[in-house]
């Protein structure tokens, strides 16, 4: 009876085999398996090739097709040259080995002398674990060429970034004038305080090819050869990444990933751990504009106001007290009046994070920015020298002040630290002494690692905060020129507010319920921190002025016990809802008239106007019936 099973002749060669020479080509791996074959009578030898693979891969296409014939049971025995060419990742061939035991197929490697038929081979185990070793070794000695080259400012990919092109020697990237006008509109648009989504569309309405498109054309890029269904369709998630890259500064940014030899897969390493190398091409975005897109990115999310556009002032506004970003919202009184509340007083239970909504009309807070800083404006003008210098004390003043509470900070969790390790040992012993029950050890233990983590993780962050300090040091001449770059400051656009303003902290009114009163709010500029103009520092009162004040606090607490007594009587109560009453149809009327300008602005549209249709029937098929 004529045998149906086949002998697979298994040959792979990788890039490394390569340098070997000869021996290991594929041509020759076939011939002597054929050879090999016909002298032993080995029944329908059957090539499985790949070529250029790995062995420490197992997604080959030939090995992969050669284990589905084994599965089949259609394998009589299969014939390698070594064992090295069924791969190099000791466990995994292991694995293989188990596998074609129980399913009864005979594993020959010709110059190993195995043969399972024979039986075990005691040494075949270490031979694989060789066999994996020369893969690590290997690829432990490209990462040396390669870290290398990187250490050398070279740019390690082959691949050029979006607003660049390689010169004629691939050494150096060319500024591409057509893609980088692409990027500085990208940047310049976040400046203004448009978020990617908004970006992606307004650059697909304008027919701009997508950086795939744009680089294919220049035969560079991953996916130039790849078809593309829409060449103009930005995506979020590009804008995005074209934000985030310091190759745009004029940095070659080395070691982002890393490869393990066994997946040769990519794995993105933190970014304390990249080799940035400065200045070695031409920069299309200027620091300034690279850290400040950074900060609005990683500042609040920009949603619409209300009037379907995001206000300027999101992602700068702060509350004093818990230092939870605040929002912007309208209100519900039939006027355009964009206010600003503490996002965390609202989180439920209302007040448990926050006590106070710390309300503040965002025209107010606009007013009082290009109030100071056309005050700084004329100051720096009338007196350079003096400016820099006040400019220079306010901000070492502060400086100081924050990195000595840093120190203190850095004292203090470190002391922790070291009480935490005593009291881990501590309770280790009373544990293995049997004064510990273990339940108790085990809860403990977790208690103190948790601790003992985030304090590490802060130890970390002010180590380098204290470190950084002088390295870190704000530039009072980059605030001057800053400032001189604009005439006026009567109109603040968004992306003067983003280029000025680093945040802005609003406290609670001194007396609420009350339209008389004083609001404090902190607005930290980019460069100087906190600065305050000469012609705007609180001056001190005069004994008269002192004495309107006081008769004027006294007036305010007289009316709020009224209003107190009012409220306990009954007749406050009774006054509002004459009021409201009398004013709701007013309200209402100024309400629907912002409705309706919005519903044909489209910013939105009332359910009850959208296209009516029928509810669709479901089908069930007979199988899930049942």
């Amino acid at each position: 009876m004529r045998n149906e099973k086949i002998t697979p002749l298994y040959e792979r060669l990788s890039r490394d085999d390569e340098l070997q020479g000869e021996s290991n080509s594929i041509s020759n791996q076939k011939q002597m398996l054929e050879d090999f074959a016909r002298r032993n009578g080995l029944p329908n030898p059957t090539h499985f090739t790949d070529d250029g693979v790995s062995g420490t891969r197992f997604d080959r296409p030939g090995f992969l097709a050669m284990m589905e014939e084994v599965e089949a049971g259609r394998v009589e025995a299969i014939v390698i040259k070594d064992m090295s060419r069924l791969g190099r990742d000791y466990l995994k061939v292991g694995q293989v080995m188990e596998i074609l035991r129980q399913r009864g197929v005979r594993l020959i490697a010709i110059n190993d002398g195995v043969d399972s038929l024979k039986g075990d081979d005691d040494f075949t185990p270490f031979r694989n674990i060789m066999n994996e070793f020369y893969a690590r070794d290997t690829s432990r000695k490209i990462r040396s060429v390669f870290k290398s080259k990187g250490m050398s400012g070279k740019h390690l990919t082959g691949t050029v970034i979006y607003g660049y092109l390689w010169d004629e020697k691939r050494e150096h990237w060319l500024v591409d004038e057509e893609a980088a006008e692409v990027v500085r509109r990208i940047f310049s648009l976040t400046m203004e305080g448009y978020g990617p989504y908004q970006i992606s569309k307004l650059l697909s309405e304008a027919k701009v090819e997508i950086p795939a498109v744009h680089l294919a054309r220049f035969d560079e890029g991953v996916n130039r050869t790849k078809p593309v269904k829409d060449p103009y369709g930005w995506g979020s998630s590009t804008i995005v990444s074209i934000l985030k890259k310091r190759e745009y500064l004029g940095h070659t940014v080395n070691f982002k990933t890393r490869k393990h030899f066994k997946d040769k897969k990519s794995h993105y390493v933190d970014e304390s751990e990249w080799t940035i190398f400065e200045n070695t091409h031409e920069a299309i975005i200027d620091q300034e504009t690279f850290d400040n897109v950074q900060r609005i990115r990683g500042n609040a999310r920009r949603y619409p106001d209300g009037f379907g556009e995001a206000h300027p002032l999101t992602g700068l506004m702060y509350c004093a007290d818990c230092g939870g970003k605040m929002y912007v919202h309208r209100t519900y009184n039939g006027k355009r009046v964009p206010q600003y509340t503490c996002g965390q007083y609202g989180k439920y239970p209302i007040g448990s994070l926050c006590p106070t909504q710390h309300r503040i009309k965002a025209e107010a807070v606009l007013t009082l920015i290009a109030d100071m800083l056309r005050a700084i404006a004329e100051y720096s003008k009338n007196d350079r020298a003096e400016f820099i210098r006040t400019v220079q004390e306010t901000q070492a003043a502060q400086q100081t002040a924050d990195i000595s509470k840093k120190r203190k900070r850095l004292a203090a969790a470190q002391k922790r630290a070291g009480e935490l390790e005593k009291l881990i040992c501590k309770i280790y012993e009373d544990n293995a002494l049997g004064k510990l029950l273990d339940a108790r050890y085990e809860a403990l233990d977790a208690q103190y690692a948790k601790e003992q983590d985030a304090l590490n993780a802060e130890i970390m962050e002010l180590e380098k905060a204290v470190t950084g300090y002088e390295q870190s040091r704000k530039s009072a001449e980059k605030f001057i020129a800053l400032i001189d770059k604009y005439e006026n400051f009567d109109t603040l656009t968004n992306t003067m507010l983003n280029e000025f303003v680093e945040k802005i902290l609003v406290h609670e009114r001194a007396r609420k319920g009350s339209q008389d009163t004083t609001q404090e709010v902190e607005i930290y500029f980019n460069f100087v921190g906190r600065y305050i103009p000469p012609a705007l520092q609180t001056v001190p009162l005069t004994p008269e002025e002192q004495e309107e004040l006081r008769k004027k606090e006294g007036r305010k607490d007289r009316l709020h016990q009224n209003y107190l007594r009012r409220k306990a009587n009954g007749k406050q109560k009774e006054w509002e809802e004459r009021y409201n009453a009398k004013r709701k149809a007013q309200v209402e009327a100024a309400k629907a008239a912002i409705r309706a300008e919005d519903m044909e602005k489209g910013i939105f549209i009332p359910v009850s106007q959208l296209p009516r249709q029928e509810p669709r029937k479901a089908t069930v098929s007979a199988s899930a019936a049942v």
